[in-house]
């Protein structure tokens, strides 16, 4: 079943594609941020709490935004099994997130908490959509990409102690946490039936981390040479060694100046 979904991803990331030519060259910079949970249970906190946070994206002014908010469950895989690369290759369901990874400009990540630890679910994609494509560097997709991490629980903590280990993991990729983060504890009544935050507080929060986001992802692309923003080079690579040069340093210097 995953399958079909997978292919149905790939006809929505080709929409995007499509939109992005028309929108650039209407001189309207749109940013696409790509949304997901930690947990593929049913009906999970941390889904709800990716939910809001699209719902909060796709709303968002001044800096236009779309939001695709994708359900991990439907893209399952194996355990991450080097073995197993070498015999299968990587899964298709984790082929098509990388792409839909490269395509986007940010990425915001609503987790649970296990025991204070990243679920296993990330730590399995990650694994996955690291692996390298042939004369490329490990973990390229991530590379100079901004992340938003918040994180959901039905305890009184809001899950907050994930929050330092998943921002360490997303800095290991390449990936570039923007400041602050999102809690939600006691989730079982936080969220209102339309997906959004019930507390006004938390909702003030989520949006002002939306806004972070997509002020960094605007600043970075805002200083990417044309060959970047439109996608034919990964921000930070050299074209022949693949390793990081002063476009890198660029998008260090605009994760700087947002706060």
């Amino acid at each position: 079943m995953y399958l079909s979904r997978v292919c149905l991803s790939r006809v929505c990331l080709s929409r995007v594609c499509l939109s992005r030519v028309c929108l650039r060259a209407a001189g309207v910079v749109m940013q696409d941020i790509l949304v997901f949970a930690g947990s593929a249970r049913t009906n999970a906190f941390s889904k709800k709490l990716a939910t809001s946070a699209a719902l909060s994206i796709r709303r968002h002014t001044p800096i236009r935004a779309r939001a695709t908010l994708i359900d991990l469950a439907d893209f399952d895989a194996p355990l991450f099994n080097a073995d197993l690369e070498f015999l299968q290759g990587v899964p298709e369901s984790m082929q098509a997130i990388k792409a839909m990874v490269r395509s986007h400009d940010g990425l915001l990540i609503a987790t649970p908490e296990y025991n204070g630890f990243i679920p296993p679910l990330l730590v399995n994609l990650f694994s996955w959509t690291s692996r390298p494509e042939p004369h490329e560097p490990p973990g390229l997709v991530y590379q100079g990409k901004p992340v938003a991490l918040a994180a959901s629980s039905p305890g009184r903590l809001g899950g907050v102690r994930v929050i330092p280990r998943l921002r360490d993991a997303a800095s290991e990729l390449g990936m570039i946490p923007v400041p602050g983060f999102v809690t939600i504890p006691n989730a079982e009544t936080a969220f209102a039936a339309d997906g959004t935050l019930d507390d006004e507080a938390m909702a003030r929060d989520m949006d002002a981390l939306v806004n972070r986001l997509l002020t960094l992802c605007l600043k970075i692309k805002e200083k990417q040479p044309k060959r970047i923003r439109d996608g034919e080079q990964a921000p930070g690579q050299n074209d022949k060694t693949g390793q990081n040069d002063k476009t890198g340093q660029t998008v260090k210097q605009a994760a700087s100046s947002v706060g």
